[in-house]
């Protein structure tokens, strides 16, 4: 077992900060979050790791690791909980920001540098709802099968966690196997070609953002809904805003307007005051903001799965 603490520039909130990397919902399983404590599970440079975050101080985290890569994993966790974020503020344009801001400060921009594990659930959330998305995640990480390092010697109860599939296996898997997890072809496909450039992928967050971005628009069903979020979640680029999302227009127009429906130009019209920090503003909305009124029936789960 390797040990870490860990300062952080300003507070870090493990719930509000990691809380994105939990694609598969209450169910993931290679993410766990219990009473304060987050359990995460990732491959590193030099093998599996699984680790063990707890705060204890607003600007203090205690981490444990334990597996091949443990060291490697400890090293990352300045990156992964944004332990240098130190944005500007952003208080002084809209009074629900500022408030959000005040009342949220916890609340940091990371990155996990990999942008494989970022990408393979986003394109598995791409034109679905999320409890469509989550279950997919879920079936996958499960069929691949591959578990952890084991935390041992602790002294809480940790959880057997499970590693994201492995490029090599996501190439090699039929495309009949993603259509029981309830995912169709195009996805399926977008998901291989990603993981036959998972070493060009490895590049991309040393690269200038843009860059990367724009590698990352490169590959065949990527759009700027999908680069936007893995940006987010492996860059750390805190000016990523999910265009073309479902529902995040209409949380922006609504928080920021009064207004109950929008559209994309709306919403990075009323975003541009922020701009260098519209993805930590999004952040804030959606962790604390107003929900806009719903209108029609809720979106219905698609059959894709065989029986």
């Amino acid at each position: 077992m390797e040990t870490r603490i860990v300062q952080t520039v300003r507070p870090v909130d493990l719930g509000l900060t990691l809380g994105p990397l939990l694609h598969g919902g209450g169910r993931d399983p290679s993410v766990r979050f219990a009473a304060g404590d987050v359990w995460r599970a990732s491959d590193t440079a030099t093998g599996p790791a699984t680790v063990h975050l707890r705060s204890t101080g607003p600007t203090t985290v205690a981490a444990r690791a334990w597996g091949p890569g443990a060291a490697a994993a400890l090293d990352d966790l300045t990156d992964l909980l944004g332990a240098d974020d130190d944005p500007p503020s952003l208080g002084g344009i809209h009074p629900l920001v500022t408030a959000l801001a005040k009342r949220l400060p916890g609340l940091r921009i990371g990155r996990t540098g990999s942008v494989l594990d970022a990408l393979v659930p986003t394109v598995l959330a791409q034109r679905v709802i999320g409890i469509e998305a989550s279950r997919a995640y879920v079936s996958m990480v499960r069929a691949a099968g591959r578990a952890a390092p084991r935390a041992v010697d602790v002294d809480v109860d940790a959880p057997r966690l499970l590693l994201p599939a492995e490029p090599a296996w996501l190439v090699s898997t039929p495309y009949w196997t993603f259509h029981r997890w309830g995912v169709e072809q195009r996805r399926a496909n977008t998901i291989m070609v990603a993981a036959g450039n998972a070493r060009r992928l490895i590049e991309l967050p040393a690269l200038p953002v843009g860059e990367a971005r724009d590698r990352l628009l490169a590959l065949p069903g990527v759009g700027p809904w999908t680069v936007n979020t893995v940006a987010m979640l492996a860059l750390g680029d805190a000016d990523a805003v999910s265009v073309g999302d479902y529902w995040l227009k209409h949380v922006v127009s609504f928080a920021l307007a009064g207004e109950p429906r929008g559209t994309d130009a709306r919403m990075l019209e009323l975003l541009e005051p922020w701009r260098g920090q519209r993805g930590r503003v999004c952040r804030l909305l959606l962790s604390a903001g107003p929900r806009p009124p719903r209108f029609g029936p809720r979106t219905r789960l698609r059959k894709i799965a065989m029986h």
